[in-house]
């Protein structure tokens, strides 16, 4: 069986780094392909790292088929799933899985739902109980990350990184989301980076490291001085100095709680796989 590589399926998952290759193909040249790749009918869903270490070194492996495939969008649900569980994914990764995967859950609902206007008709054709029917299908089902907050827990984030991945999604220029991927630059300083110009988000990304920590700190300076500048003007400049000080310690508490949950999550995962 020729087995076909989708270039799109194969970008999907952002690539294993240097280190995660070298560990890989040592250990596929040791103990051999362990685990099966994955198919949906010829075209390889999972396994693309596992399939070119093998074809280059001409070791055998295994192929299993999902036969729960009905479609595309099935299938990157799937490998969503399946990468949100690497422990080496980076908290960005996992944002932008997430995501994605609430894009397609919500592409899914908003494609089933009927038209209001067919929906009611058929209702009314159907009398009195039609109408009740109708009515309990009109109530919304719960859906996951439907919700900053559920979309966070499933990524096992902070609500404050699901906003700031989303604002470098939608604003940052390809130049400063490489940086954050590769941890050249942090969720925090890339989100700030991003609401600059295209050109000055490009030139610092060129500048490197450095000039990407600079500019963040230039953007949060200047949304800092009209803060204080208006704190400087109030009548009463100690109980808005107060209530600052109120407001950093309990995004202080929230990063801190946030931080012991994903510990957690990760000892539980490894006394699992235990």
């Amino acid at each position: 069986m020729d087995i076909v590589v989708n270039e799109e399926l194969k970008a999907y998952i952002d690539p294993l780094t240097a280190e995660e290759e070298e560990s890989l193909e040592r250990s596929i040249l040791e103990e051999g392909c362990r685990d099966a790749l994955v198919l949906w009918g010829d075209v390889l869903v999972d396994g693309h790292n596992r399939y070119r270490i093998c074809q280059k070194h001409g070791v055998p492996f295994q192929t299993v088929q999902n036969t729960r495939f009905k479609s595309m969008a099935d299938v990157h649900l799937w490998m969503i799933e399946q990468h949100l569980g690497r422990r080496s994914l980076s908290d960005f990764q996992r944002g932008v899985l997430a995501l994605r995967k609430r894009e397609i859950v919500a592409d899914r609902r908003s494609r089933a739902a009927p038209p209001a206007g067919d929906a009611a008709a058929a209702a009314e054709d159907a009398g009195p109980r039609g109408r009740e029917a109708s009515a309990a299908a009109d109530a919304p089902p719960p859906a996951p990350f439907e919700s900053r907050e559920a979309l966070a827990r499933a990524a096992r984030l902070s609500s404050n990184q699901v906003v700031m991945i989303e604002k470098i999604q939608k604003q940052a220029a390809p130049e400063v989301v490489a940086a954050v991927k590769a941890g050249t630059i942090s969720i925090n300083a890339a989100a700030a980076v991003a609401t600059l110009p295209a050109d000055e988000q490009v030139a610092a990304a060129t500048g490197g490291k450095e000039e990407l920590k600079q500019a963040a700190k230039r953007v949060r300076e200047s949304k800092r001085k009209p803060r204080e500048e208006s704190a400087a003007t109030s009548d009463e400049p100690g109980q808005v100095d107060e209530l600052q000080m109120l407001r950093q310690r309990v995004a202080e508490l929230t990063a801190e709680n946030e931080s012991l949950r994903r510990q957690l999550a990760e000892l539980s995962e490894s006394q699992a796989a235990a």
